[in-house]
């Protein structure tokens, strides 16, 4: 089966930077809850959300970023704006996300923005989470792996920027 160019991106990535994951292939999801109905040995809770906004930054100028969030919970937008200083908060089209992400399906998103020139903002309860796992880009692969690797291969800014579902 072919996958989306961007699951290499991040294998190569992840082994360049000697960090360990596993990859798993599965049916395609698009929710957080069917991922993790498939994904022995994770929960929900492990899941990462990633979701491509568009916002002003402290200097009023558009661009989008990436907000990455535990499965089981949604990105506050109040939070976002008051500990980063971002306003005007949207999400991203689909077609935005396909522009931005070189074809990427919605669902498939993989918490790597720094591969699409994205900052990332990252909710602090990840980082509680001795492994994460993700869809890599493809709705049909998932990739594990410690939270502390996720957090130095992308340089994500992390702030609690999430809230209950």
């Amino acid at each position: 089966m072919e996958h989306h160019p961007v699951v290499e991106q991040i294998k190569n990535l992840l082994k360049q930077n000697k960090a360990w994951f596993e990859s798993f292939e599965h049916e395609p999801v698009t929710t957080s809850e069917d991922a993790a109905k498939i994904r022995t040995g994770y929960d929900l809770h492990q899941g990462t959300k990633a979701l491509i906004i568009r916002c002003k930054n402290k200097s009023k100028e558009k661009k989008f970023v990436m907000v990455v969030v535990p499965g089981d919970r949604k990105f506050d937008s109040a939070k976002l704006k008051n500990i980063f200083g971002l306003s005007d908060i949207r999400f991203a089209t689909e077609e935005e996300v396909s522009t931005l992400t070189s074809g990427v399906q919605r669902g498939g998103v993989p918490p790597f923005g720094n591969l699409f020139n994205l900052p990332i903002y990252a909710d602090s309860a990840i980082f509680k989470n001795e492994k994460v796992i993700f869809n890599a880009g493809d709705r049909s692969v998932s990739i594990g792996m410690y939270s502390k690797d996720y957090q130095l291969i992308t340089n994500s800014t992390i702030g609690d920027i999430s809230c209950e579902k």
